[in-house]
């Protein structure tokens, strides 16, 4: 993939202003949503390799349950099978009130998987992620390291827009998370950036918060894929709207992007 910067692009998306609706970055229990995040990892690797059975008869190893997120996701062979499958389950709540399941979009051939919290209302309205004032902000911001909407991915930890645009609890992000790994798999893209503390969190299984977790390199790792995919978390669009001056921060991430994805090619 060929990548270009320049430094007015920086302004582009620097001059975006507005409010959003999607959900913002404050303070949530991280301790709380790394332990159901690690339970639903868990799950998720035993529905895809479950393990032989122990040596003593009568201890029988760990199954995903039937009908929950983390059997119906390994069952998936396919994004199609995926996003059926996410809109035929009816196992939380939180979907009960939403008006869609917001599955991606762009490309899922793209090197590059861009992963948020939570729909908000524009989002849910129209089935897609990250539409409405951050989702023009993220346009600008992909843009600026000549990304798009056809050369990159987007979608979610939770498809489901939480109602008033409440952040998701811990338990529905655990619920959704074995939904996730698989889309992740799916796509398997050559790098992953989570936008907002919540995301990085989830996907990283981790408790610290945004500012400690950006500008840094991690791996995902999980059963279906064939190796290691990096990931860089940074701030969600909707929080750099309400706090400008995280911009200069969130560049030097991008670059980063940028420089990962040009060392891919070589």
């Amino acid at each position: 993939m060929e990548t270009q910067s320049h430094p007015i692009d920086i302004l582009r998306w620097y001059l975006e202003a507005g409010v959003d609706e999607t959900i913002g970055e404050v303070p949530v229990d991280r301790y709380a949503a790394l332990k159901q995040a690690q339970a639903s990892r868990a799950a998720m690797v035993q529905a895809a390799h479950p393990r032989a059975p122990a040596t003593a008869p009568d201890v029988m190893p760990p199954v995903a349950i039937p009908g929950t997120t983390a059997h119906l996701a390994a069952a998936c062979r396919s994004l199609a099978e995926l996003r059926a499958a996410m809109e035929g389950f009816d196992g939380l709540a939180l979907k009960q009130a939403a008006a869609s399941t917001v599955f991606a979009d762009g490309n899922p051939e793209a090197s590059v998987m861009c992963i948020g919290e939570a729909p908000g209302q524009e989002e849910d309205r129209q089935g897609l992620p990250f539409v409405g004032p951050s989702g023009r902000l993220l346009d600008r911001m992909l843009g600026s390291i000549g990304l798009d909407r056809t050369t990159a991915y987007i979608t979610n930890v939770v498809p489901w827009r939480p109602p008033a645009n409440r952040k998701p609890t811990p338990d529905e992000v655990a619920v959704c998370l074995p939904f996730l790994s698989r889309h992740i798999e799916l796509v398997d893209p050559q790098v992953i950036v989570l936008f907002g503390g919540a995301a990085a969190s989830a996907v990283l299984a981790k408790a610290d918060g945004i500012n400690r977790l950006r500008g840094k390199w991690f791996e995902f790792n999980s059963p279906g894929l064939p190796r290691p995919v990096p990931v860089l978390a940074t701030f969600h669009p909707a929080y750099l709207l309400r706090t400008p001056e995280a911009k200069r921060a969130a560049w030097h991430d991008l670059l980063m992007v940028h420089r990962k994805l040009s060392q891919g090619q070589h």
